[in-house]
C-alpha cells in the first residue's frame, strides 16, 4: 500500500477510536491530529476548510464550521449543507477556498474528485464542535459555480479497507448514505443540545461527567411526531438512569418528579441503587431554567403512561 493510503487508513482508525472514546471533536482535537511513523499529522487546518497535509499526496479532509450566534457567515454551505442533509439530498455543496478555481486548495478537491480519493468530513453541529463523517467523496468539481458536491460513502462492515471505499454509483447508493449522515448529525446535535441545555449535569444525580452522560429520548425517535430530536424531547441522564428509564424501571411525570418501580424498589443491592435511585423516588429531577429547553410536559404525560402501564 502506498504512503499516501496507509496515512488515510491510520486517520480513519484514530478518528473510529475517537468517536467511541469522546464523540464530538473540538477544533483542538483536529489540530493535534494523529501519529504516523513518529510524526503528528493533523485532521485538518485550523483557518482553512480544505486540508492536505505535507506528507501526503492527496487531500484528507474539508470542514465545515457551524457559526456562533450572531457569527459572520463566511460561506454558503455553513447553512446551506445543513438543509441539503436533513432533506436527505443525494449531494452537499462545499464552497470553493476564495473565489480562484485554480488556487490550491481547489486543485485539491478537483485531484480528489478525479482520483476517486475517499476522505474525511468535519461537519460543524455546534460552534467548535465537530462530527467526523467518513468516507466521503469530491464530485462535480465546477470552476463556474466555486463549488464541489459531496458524496457520502460507506463503510464495509468487516473494517476498513480503502480498495472498497469507491464513490457510489447511483442515486439510490447516494440517498441511501445521505440518510445514515443524516442520522448520524441528527443525534450529535441533539446530545449537544441536551448537554448545553442542561450543563452538563445529569437531570436526576447531578453527575457532572459528560462521558457518562447520555441524551435520552422522552419519546423514541422511532415516532415520527412525537420523537424529534429537539432539546424538549431530551432528558439528559447517566448512563445507569438512561437504562432504568428506557427499561421502565424509572419514570417521570409531567410534573418532573421522579417514580421509581416496584421491581426496583424491591431490590436491596448497594448504595448505588440505593442513593443514586430508590432514594431520589418522589423527588423532582433538575430541569433547564429556560422553559423553552425544559420536557415538553405532553410528552412526558405520554411516556409516563408507558411506565404505569409496565410498572403494574
Amino acid at each position: 500500500m502506498d504512503p499516501d493510503a496507509l496515512i488515510r487508513l491510520a486517520a480513519f482508525q484514530k478518528l473510529t477510536r475517537m468517536r467511541s472514546e469522546i464523540g464530538l471533536l473540538t477544533a483542538e482535537d483536529l489540530q493535534a491530529g494523529f501519529e504516523f511513523e513518529g510524526t503528528r499529522v493533523p485532521f485538518a487546518n485550523t483557518r482553512r476548510g480544505i486540508w492536505k497535509p505535507r506528507q501526503m499526496k492527496y487531500l484528507l479532509s474539508i470542514k465545515t464550521v457551524c457559526p456562533k450566534a450572531g457569527g459572520r457567515v463566511w460561506y454558503e454551505d455553513q447553512y446551506k449543507a445543513r438543509e441539503q442533509v436533513y432533506s436527505a439530498e443525494e449531494f452537499v455543496t462545499y464552497s470553493f477556498q476564495g473565489t480562484d478555481p485554480e488556487g490550491y486548495d481547489n486543485q485539491w478537491l478537483r485531484e480528489a474528485m478525479i482520483q476517486g480519493i475517499p476522505i474525511i468530513y468535519f461537519f460543524g453541529v455546534a460552534p467548535g464542535r465537530y462530527e467526523a463523517l467518513y468516507p466521503v467523496f469530491i464530485q462535480d468539481w465546477s470552476a463556474e459555480n466555486l463549488a464541489v458536491r459531496v458524496a457520502a460513502g460507506q463503510i464495509a462492515r468487516s473494517g476498513f479497507d480503502l480498495a472498497t471505499m469507491t464513490p457510489p454509483k447511483s442515486e439510490i447508493e447516494r440517498r441511501y448514505a445521505m440518510r445514515e449522515v443524516k442520522q448520524r448529525l441528527h443525534q450529535a446535535s441533539f446530545r449537544e443540545a441536551v448537554l448545553s441545555a442542561y450543563h452538563s449535569r445529569c437531570a436526576i444525580s447531578g453527575l457532572p461527567a459528560p462521558l457518562l452522560l447520555d441524551a435520552a429520548h422522552i419519546i423514541p425517535d422511532a415516532d415520527g411526531e412525537y420523537g424529534a430530536p429537539v432539546v424538549r424531547n431530551g432528558l439528559l441522564l447517566s448512563k445507569i438512569h438512561h437504562a432504568a428509564f428506557d427499561g421502565h424501571l424509572i419514570g417521570i411525570d409531567p410534573d418532573y418528579r421522579l417514580h421509581v418501580s416496584e421491581r426496583l424498589l424491591e431490590i436491596h443491592d448497594g448504595p448505588m441503587l440505593e442513593f443514586g435511585i430508590k432514594k431520589k423516588n418522589g423527588e423532582k429531577i433538575r430541569v433547564p431554567h429556560d422553559d423553552l429547553k425544559k420536557p415538553d410536559k405532553e410528552r412526558l404525560a405520554r411516556r409516563f403512561e408507558l411506565f404505569k402501564r409496565h410498572a403494574a
